[in-house]
């Protein structure tokens, strides 16, 4: 509805529908993208003692064939959906991680002062990525039960720690309401944001639907109408000529022509973005979620792995992010929040709701929690790839762990430098472009994966049925 220009930007009115996406991005449908891969993986594994590895689950569909190049293929196709899905993580965590150490040492030299707020730079990335990755090298090496154990048994005390913060300073009461009527919301709209796809709008169809005064200006007035990331008094701000003089109606007019192309790009860049960014990181997770799962019916699989997850994922969110639009929407914060970068906002949050010795000493917290978080994440997929690539075994060599890890440090790194180095603002669009590109070839595996799935439940729920004794 903000993009449409029904309602304002960061105002109450935006708060039902904000939600109501980030519910959709991190909720029911995220989650269920996991399960595809996770139950197609643990069912075929233990029912058929088939190896852990992406091809086991194609067998139904394909039998023999899995384990020539057919499989080889898909193995890779899990193998290059994964390192471009944590390279995402890693690459966004690692800016955070740079915020954070700019916060507590102000060391200039790793940020981009240039623009509106200091964000992460070039070099202060890379030095982040060759710490971060260096540790999960070190971790992967030590295997699942030291290095990966330790560091997910501190990531957890860290969080909760974190949590109890914001539930004692922060806006409890306000997070908890919000989380209620966004949830109902969320569950109430669940139909119409599965199915809602906006389409691209094309030149023509833009300048049909403007009146006749602006057709003539068509060509300069679509940019500005169709703009996702904009607004009704930025279009017409940034009119010149001609264009600018056209009658505050007529405008009104043209930018509800380009609604279309708002929801396209702002759908486009958001929810796509999500939804291929768990699309890639599902062999990783799924993988994880097949080894933990044997001994479990599907029924508790699916309620185990979609909705009490989904139901954290909304608690975290409404928690630490309903304080931050609490202290907005109140006026304590007074913009400091909504004009910082987005990987520097739970610092400046921090620093608007407590102070102090507290405040540093949560802050530094923060920094090891997001620097454990990232060995952790960094090292596990390393484990996975390294568990895909062999075939399903668990316990490989050392010298393949590293080359998994170094090859892993250089992609996101490669990447960082070659988004800042085409002109993008923003050094993690390569990493997203390149994620979305090599999500899309893993999304023909996951459909696959339905299919061998409901053909192996359905043969093997008729060959139960066949060898039950009738009374």
């Amino acid at each position: 509805m903000v993009v449409s220009g029904a309602i304002e930007g960061n105002t109450t009115e935006a708060l039902q529908s904000g939600y109501r996406y980030t519910f959709l991005h991190y909720g029911f449908h995220a989650w269920a993208i996991y399960v595809v891969t996770g139950l197609s993986l643990a069912y075929y594994a233990y029912t058929r003692d088939m190896p852990l590895t992406i091809r086991s689950a194609l067998t139904p569909l394909f039998g023999k064939w899995v384990n020539g190049i057919l499989g080889h293929v898909v193995d890779v196709l899990g193998v290059v959906a994964t390192i471009l899905g944590v390279s995402v993580t890693i690459g966004f965590g690692v800016s955070q991680f740079i915020d954070g150490v700019y916060a507590i040492t102000g060391m200039e030299w790793m940020m981009d002062m240039t623009g509106d707020a200091p964000a992460p730079g070039t070099v202060g990335l890379i030095a982040g990525l060759v710490v971060i990755m260096g540790l999960s090298i070190i971790s992967a090496v030590s295997g699942v039960g030291r290095g990966v154990k330790y560091l997910s048994n501190l990531n957890l005390v860290l969080s909760v720690i974190l949590l109890l913060t914001f539930v004692v300073f922060g806006s409890f009461l306000f997070a908890m309401t919000t989380y209620a009527s966004a949830f109902v919301d969320y569950i109430l709209n669940f139909a119409s944001l599965s199915f809602g796809a906006y389409g691209p709008q094309s030149a023509d169809a833009f300048a049909a639907a403007l009146p006749e005064a602006a057709k003539p200006l068509a060509g300069e007035l679509k940019a500005g109408a169709t703009n996702a990331w904009g607004s009704y008094d930025g279009f017409v701000g940034g009119l010149t000529g001609a264009a600018a003089e056209l009658p505050a109606e007529t405008l009104a007019v043209v930018y509800e022509a380009g609604n279309e192309g708002r929801q396209f790009g702002w759908q486009a860049g958001w929810t796509t973005f999500y939804w291929a960014w768990w699309i890639a990181f599902s062999p990783f997770v799924g993988l994880f979620l097949a080894r933990i799962s044997r001994g479990r019916t599907v029924r508790e699989f699916i309620i185990g792995c979609v909705f009490a997850p989904a139901m954290v994922c909304f608690a975290w969110m409404t928690i630490l992010g309903g304080t931050a639009i609490d202290l907005e929407l109140n006026g304590a914060a007074d913009g400091v929040i909504i004009g910082a970068s987005n990987t520097s906002k739970l610092f400046v949050t921090l620093g608007e709701m407590i102070s102090g010795g507290f405040l540093s000493g949560i802050t530094i917290m923060c920094v090891v929690l997001i620097m454990t978080f990232l060995v952790t994440s960094a090292d596990s997929g390393i484990l996975v790839m390294n568990t895909i690539m062999s075939g399903g075994e668990q316990d490989t060599g050392i010298k393949h762990r590293i080359v998994w890890g170094v090859l892993l440090t250089f992609v996101i790194g490669a990447l960082l430098i070659a988004g800042k180095t085409n002109g993008e603002a923003d050094p993690m669009e390569a990493l997203k472009s390149a994620m979305i590109i090599g999500a899309l070839p893993f999304t023909v595996v996951m459909g696959l994966m339905c299919l061998a799935l409901v053909k192996a439940l359905f043969r093997d729920g008729k060959r139960e049925a066949l060898s039950t004794p009738s009374n």
